[in-house]
């Protein structure tokens, strides 16, 4: 497993480069706008993925074959004979496509699922306003009854700590409880046993990227929270939480985008389909 995290790490650091470059401007525009035209492009794109690594010749075969069974079944429907056979022609058509289709969905599962982590960054979560309020979690490794470190939240401009630290020795967490005072992309800077780690914090009344979380050495949480550095197995620290507040909206907001790319990209691929000359 310790092979799969580093090669994901290697992935996201590719995808977090092409990222912050190609999803710049989301920032500048209305939400529905900019999630509608991500999912355009990336319905596109993947088409386009879809043609060249998909045995197409075949795939026209089968289509071929069952509009001449579905013809059969308007044609022929008072002939039980043909009938039968015309919608067993179509049972088999639906099945050897979908055999067709694993090449190219095998392929595409890497780059789609590094596209949903970049974009929930900006979805997923809104960051906080000024004068806002959050919880700010630092998990630490180690046994339940291992020695409990130091841990210090250095002052900054940017925020005030209103409450904590809390420590909560059955769970080996230290809490915070922060209030934004100034907008930007700002770094919390934490002191655990004398050595200084540091989380991203975003303020904006508008959209930024937001990294809800500093993820721990484990494959499955570096997919979902693929901003910032892992941290190493053998750091004191486990992970770093901000509890954001949600996103109210219908197509760009927290978990309703997932959706709203899904929709809108199969829409947008199912429309260019004969305009790209591909065969699905």
């Amino acid at each position: 497993m310790d092979v799969l995290t580093r090669v994901i790490v290697g992935l996201n650091a590719l995808a977090n480069a092409l990222g912050e470059w190609l999803l710049a401007p989301l920032g500048m525009m209305p939400g529905w706008l900019s999630a509608t035209a991500v999912a355009a492009v990336t319905g596109v794109l993947l088409l386009v993925v879809f043609k060249y690594t998909s045995n197409q010749l075949a795939i026209k075969r089968v289509r071929a074959e069952i509009d001449a069974n579905l013809l059969a079944l308007k044609l022929f429907k008072e002939n039980a004979r043909v009938t039968v056979a015309a919608q067993g022609g179509l049972l088999l058509g639906a099945g050897q496509l979908l055999v067709l289709a694993l090449v190219p969905t095998v392929i595409m599962i890497v780059p789609v699922t590094l596209i949903l982590g970049q974009l929930s960054l900006w979805y997923q979560q809104r960051p906080l306003q000024v004068g806002e309020e959050a919880v700010v979690t630092l998990a630490l490794n180690g046994e339940a009854n291992a020695p409990f470190p130091e841990v210090k939240l250095q002052t900054t401009d940017a925020v005030e700590t209103t409450v904590g630290p809390v420590r909560v020795f059955s769970k080996r967490e230290v809490c915070w409880n922060i209030k934004a005072r100034e907008k930007g992309a700002h770094r919390l800077v934490f002191e655990v046993d004398g050595q200084t780690t540091d989380k991203e914090l975003s303020v904006s009344d508008g959209y930024l990227r937001v990294s809800a979380r500093r993820p721990a050495w484990d494959w499955s949480e570096i997919l979902l929270y693929p901003a910032e550095k892992p941290f190493p197995p053998d750091s004191p620290v486990r992970s770093i939480d901000i509890a954001y507040p949600s996103r109210s909206s219908w197509t760009s907001g927290t978990d309703h985008w997932v959706i709203y790319w899904f929709v809108v990209s199969l829409a947008v691929a199912f429309c260019f389909r004969r305009v790209l000359g591909v065969n699905v």
